[in-house]
């Protein structure tokens, strides 16, 4: 009478606990740190200087590795103090097994910061689905012009790297214009002079705005004249959000463009005071301040919205705005929309809100 309890009891225990997959990848993790049933994960092999506070890891990745295309992120997890923390990063893949990260340190940038001055070789960080639209291969514009200003410099060597080492880059009519403020910061100098002598149709013109010896200006309307007609041109930029707002206005007679900003840089927003935030979901309500991001905001009032990039690109942060009215960060355009999709990390709030979080 009692074997068949017994007999439950142990199919039980072996079901919750033996097939858990976070218990399978606690003891498999023993013997190597990146299996995983699930996780995609990789392992630090070599950590090297690129630049002026920009460092270049290469990863060796397990087999549940999902590799992005060219010029596409990945968001990266660590833990950090016990803390799961979670930034987005281009990846530069260099053979079935490898890949090599390239960021720069963030004042005040907690990943960052731990990426380029604690992380060592065999500590290992986690990766999440790769996503962005911002890739040469899946457009038919063979003229393409790549406009990068700081660390957004890395999608466009990861595009750069996969046309040469597959020979494609002979087929494009590709010019790449790299904004830095010193010539110390530049990155992946000397492969991208060294590409330019291999393919004639390949350009490249690097601009340090801040160096002693140069008068290079910023990115403005003589640097559009000089690329010419866009009108079969595809327009690829990345960097700050200053940045980028800029090259969106400049390249609009270009037939294709498409753009990332990497941090937030907001245009001048005057706002103060306070508003009121109802969650339907959690059922509060929140007073938080005017001219910030909703995330930042929310985070600030001890909340925990889902979050990921924090720059506008992921989505995961996107929520349903039931009422209230916002304002973009980046670009200042103000939405009253009832019933919207609102992506809180690059949004403010111009009135009360209620929001199902």
């Amino acid at each position: 009478m009692n074997v068949l309890p017994k007999k439950n009891h142990a199919i039980n225990f072996f079901t919750e606990s033996v097939l858990d997959q976070k218990v399978i990848n606690f003891w498999v993790q023993k013997f190597n740190p990146t299996w995983s049933t699930h996780e995609m994960l990789g392992s630090i092999v070599k950590k090297r200087s690129t630049a002026k506070d920009m460092v270049t890891l290469t990863i060796r990745c397990n087999k549940r590795m999902n590799f992005g295309l060219p010029g596409q992120h990945h968001p990266v997890i660590v833990e950090i103090a016990a803390r799961r923390l979670e930034r987005t990063y281009s990846l530069n893949r260099i053979d079935e097994q490898h890949v090599e990260l390239t960021l720069k340190k963030v004042p005040q940038g907690a990943v960052s910061t731990w990426l380029c001055n604690v992380a060592e070789v065999g500590d290992v960080v986690e990766f999440g689905q790769p996503y962005g639209e911002m890739l040469c291969v899946t457009h038919p514009e063979k003229d393409v012009i790549l406009l990068a200003a700081g660390s957004g410099i890395t999608p466009m060597y990861s595009m750069i790297y996969d046309l040469a080492k597959t020979g494609q880059l002979a087929h494009y009519r590709l010019k790449l214009m790299y904004w830095v403020k010193r010539s110390n910061d530049l990155a992946f100098h000397e492969f991208f002079q060294n590409t330019a002598k291999q393919y004639p149709q390949f350009s490249y013109h690097a601009f340090c705005t801040q160096d002693d010896d140069q008068t290079a200006s910023r990115l403005n309307e003589s640097h559009v004249n000089d690329c010419g007609d866009l009108h079969d041109t595809a327009v690829f930029a990345c960097g700050p959000s200053g940045f980028v707002n800029s090259a969106c206005e400049l390249f609009h007679a270009a037939r294709l463009f498409k753009s990332e900003a990497f941090t937030l840089s907001p245009l001048e927003i005057s706002d103060t005071g306070t508003v009121t935030i109802t969650l339907t979901k959690s059922q509060k309500m929140l007073e938080v301040p005017r001219g910030i991001s909703l995330l930042d905001a929310l985070e600030q009032a001890n909340e925990k919205p889902v979050a990921g990039c924090r720059m506008g690109i992921c989505n995961k942060c996107s929520c349903h705005k039931v009422s209230g009215v916002t304002q973009n960060i980046l670009n200042q355009n103000q939405n009253a929309e009832p019933g919207s999709s609102l992506r809180i990390c690059i949004n403010s709030a111009k009135s009360d809100l209620v929001l199902d979080l």
